[in-house]
């Protein structure tokens, strides 16, 4: 072997080796371990009432605590503190509920809450200090005719619904019904006139049940007037059928 061939030989066995380290397939390093996630610890919610019995108006104290919660809130009172005491005073049976919420979920609890009525009262009748008269006179009212008419109008037939239920209510009151009229007409027709609305509001209590052996009738025709001016509502007075007590 010349001395050229000496020299290249070492380089080409130098580039066949680099050649078969390049070929050489790479190797990927294993991935580092990932952390496990963070999870975040569920909520926990308890309350208590007490007294859990109560009779209506009394107050009742609430104590609630929970725990991993960012919002609490009661049912009927709304957003709480996470934890707290309140005093409520229920008027029926309530049940008062929690609800806690937090990363980590949600929790609720109960309570329940039950209000009885208060005892009756017995209450003592109140004392009638009204005379006979008064208490005729607050109950029963006189009913009133337009002009020339003794027709029941629609206002009137409600006053005598209110003077009929307290008179069948009283079966041992008797009434005297005055026909009376307005100062207009003879007196021969104004005392036709108050008979016919004095017997017209005597049948409208006769329809309403009562009995009509306690009902006497008179007409005062325009004698006696209880408005002597004379104006429409000064006659308008005088247009009525009279209720007094008969003794």
């Amino acid at each position: 072997m010349d001395r050229r061939n000496r020299i290249l030989f070492p380089v080409v066995l130098l580039v066949a080796l680099i050649a078969v380290a390049g070929c050489k397939k790479k190797v990927t390093p294993p991935p580092a371990p990932t952390a496990p996630p963070v999870v975040a610890p569920a909520p926990t919610a308890h309350i208590t009432a007490s007294p859990a019995v109560v009779t209506a108006g009394d107050q009742v104290v609430l104590t609630w605590s929970t725990t991993n919660a960012t919002s609490v809130s009661i049912e009927g009172l709304g957003d709480v503190p996470t934890s707290g005491v309140k005093t409520v005073t229920p008027t029926v049976s309530t049940s008062y509920r929690l609800v806690a919420k937090g990363p980590g979920g949600s929790a609720d609890a109960s309570v329940r809450v039950t209000v009885n009525s208060p005892p009756a009262v017995a209450v003592a009748p109140p004392v009638n200090t009204m005379s006979a008269e008064e208490e005729f006179k607050a109950h029963v009212q006189d009913i009133f005719f337009d002009y020339d008419k003794y027709d029941i109008r629609t206002d009137a037939q409600t006053t005598l619904a209110h003077d009929a239920s307290y008179l069948v209510s009283h079966p041992n009151v008797k009434i005297l019904i005055g026909g009376y009229c307005d100062e207009r007409g003879s007196n021969e027709y104004n005392l036709a006139l108050g008979q016919n609305r004095a017997d017209a509001a005597k049948k409208a209590l006769v329809n309403a049940g009562m009995d009509a052996s306690r009902i006497r009738v008179i007409s005062y025709g325009k004698e006696k007037p209880f408005c002597t001016e004379s104006t429409e509502a000064c006659w308008q007075q005088n247009r009525r059928a009279g209720f007094t007590l008969d003794r």
